[in-house]
């Protein structure tokens, strides 16, 4: 968790400026607070770590310290071993794609879907009776054009079983055509 003045997007000031370069640079994972959005949190911030500056760093609860300390540990080679690495975007997609054995990547979600196309294949996964999870592509627009391109596939919705993309709604539509939609989502 990163303490700064401002945000990653627009820092308030010279050192979380910098913080907030080498999180970049070397690919660190975190969340971020603006202690200028809250005086109270700035200033017992300060008290409960003993430490007068902003930015401050911390890992699982723990103090690491501002940006000189931070420093020191890119120098050293210990960031990596300190603070966590953003997960890539592939290794992102391929969990997603993997988080259940049925995956359809639309707009919406089971419960409403948000365009026609997805409306349609929901209600063909619906009538073939197979347990299946869904992936709102419209809450997160990095998932949304990443999978169009590490699937090759540039439209929505997006439909994998065990991990393999099978198609959209068009090729669902055939497999249902031609009775194999069932077996196919069986991964059989």
């Amino acid at each position: 968790m990163l303490f700064m003045k401002g945000n990653p997007q627009e820092p308030r000031c010279g050192f979380s400026r910098q913080i907030v370069q080498i999180f970049k640079d070397q690919s660190i994972q975190y969340s971020s607070f603006d202690i200028l959005s809250d005086e109270e949190v700035r200033q017992g911030l300060k008290t409960y770590s003993n430490w007068p500056t902003y930015p401050q760093v911390y890992a699982n609860g723990d103090l690491v310290g501002g940006l000189d300390i931070i420093k020191e540990l890119v120098e050293s080679g210990e960031l990596d071993s300190t603070l966590p690495k953003a997960e890539t975007l592939e290794n992102r997609l391929k969990s997603l794609i993997n988080k259940h054995s049925v995956m359809l990547f639309m707009k919406g979600n089971k419960e409403a879907a948000r365009c026609g196309f997805s409306r349609q294949i929901l209600e063909l996964m619906n009538g073939a009776g197979v347990d299946y999870d869904t992936f709102d592509i419209l809450s997160d627009e990095e998932v949304r054009q990443g999978l169009k391109t590490f699937s090759n596939w540039p439209t929505y919705p997006q439909l994998y079983v065990k991990g393999e993309l099978i198609g959209g709604l068009d090729i669902v539509k055939e497999l249902k055509e031609s009775g194999e939609l069932a077996s196919v989502l069986k991964g059989e």
